[in-house]
């Protein structure tokens, strides 16, 4: 593996330092009730498969926040590190985790694919999926 097929990244204080070879290029964006209540928005992320290695992994707190996923966090900073599917052991780590796009071109703002990956997880793990719109107007 080349030095330059590797994306890094890191927690805001730096204890905890992220890797992976994943060469995707889409941005995912979930913006379910759990994803926005952990992040105060969306949550961004690159898909990284279960190619993804851990620098300091002493200090990762994880929350289990379902069956089937659980979420990796810095445990004195606070960053988040990871949303991660555990059957399949598929990572999938915040854009804001400070991934260093200078390696790799494919990242390039204006190659950005994004898409709503909610959807689809709940499309996994529920035959049929209903889904309720909040408009936000509380008058009604």
């Amino acid at each position: 593996m080349s030095e330059l097929s590797i994306i890094k990244g890191s927690c805001l204080c730096g204890a905890v330092n992220v890797s992976t070879t994943s060469t995707n290029n889409k941005v995912g964006a979930c913006h379910c009730s759990m994803c926005r209540k952990w992040g105060g928005g969306a949550l961004l992320v690159i898909e990284c498969g279960s190619d993804v290695s851990f620098e300091g992994e002493e200090n990762i707190g994880i929350y289990q926040s379902s069956e089937w996923a659980e979420r990796g966090f810095r445990k004195k900073c606070g960053s988040h590190l990871f949303y991660k599917f555990k059957q399949k052991n598929q990572y999938y780590i915040p854009v804001a985790t400070r991934i260093s796009l200078k390696e790799k071109k494919a990242f390039s703002l204006s190659r950005i694919q994004v898409k709503l990956i909610s959807y689809v997880v709940f499309a996994q793990f529920f035959s049929k999926l209903s889904l309720d719109f909040d408009d936000g107007d509380d008058t009604k």
